[in-house]
């Protein structure tokens, strides 16, 4: 797969979940999205690298993770949306038939340890396995089912929420709330 056509449509096609993890982690648009085009860069320089009939989404998100972990180091602190300017840009989906507001949920997903908001919205936001997940994050899968786990719950108890009435029947919803409805 790598240097061909394949390579580089699924690497295009990985775009859009790159830069909602890239969001999620950097917390800024601009930094996403630069985070991003150095994801993208480093996978294209990388693709001889890249092991033929392996999920190259997941290794591009293990690149994206490692970069923005490499860039976290050299600035020696995370950057926070103190300000909230991020969050009051957020806006509710107009299918959402719930009443949680996107905004709650967004500055909910913000109070969770960096871990455990990693593992859940690479399970419930990106669609990954927890097996895939896993080895992003490079840990056990039993590490990224915990950290799921405790995330869901602290989600459900920061906003109240006990089933599918309380946030909408769409299937991302129910994959991060953990809910079998959808």
């Amino acid at each position: 797969m790598a240097g061909g056509p394949t390579f580089k449509v699924e690497l295009l096609g990985a775009i859009p979940s790159l830069r909602a993890f890239a969001m999620s982690l950097a917390q800024n648009a601009d930094k996403a999205d630069d985070l991003v085009q150095e994801t993208l860069v480093k996978a294209w320089d990388k693709q001889a690298s890249f092991q033929a009939g392996t999920n190259l989404k997941a290794w591009v998100f293990t690149i994206l993770r490692n970069e923005f972990y490499s860039q976290m180091r050299k600035r020696g602190r995370e950057v926070q949306d103190s300000d909230g300017l991020m969050t009051a840009r957020l806006a509710v989906h107009p299918s959402q038939v719930g009443s949680m507001d996107l905004n709650d949920f967004k500055a909910a997903l913000e109070t969770l340890p960096e871990d455990q908001r990693e593992a859940i919205i690479l399970i419930g936001a990106s669609g990954f396995s927890y097996e895939e997940a896993a080895e992003i994050c490079g840990c056990a899968v039993g590490t990224i089912k915990s950290r799921v786990s405790r995330a869901r719950s602290r989600l459900q108890e920061i906003l109240k929420v006990s089933g599918e009435g309380d946030y909408g029947p769409d299937a991302i919803s129910a994959q991060v709330m953990g809910s079998n409805a959808a």
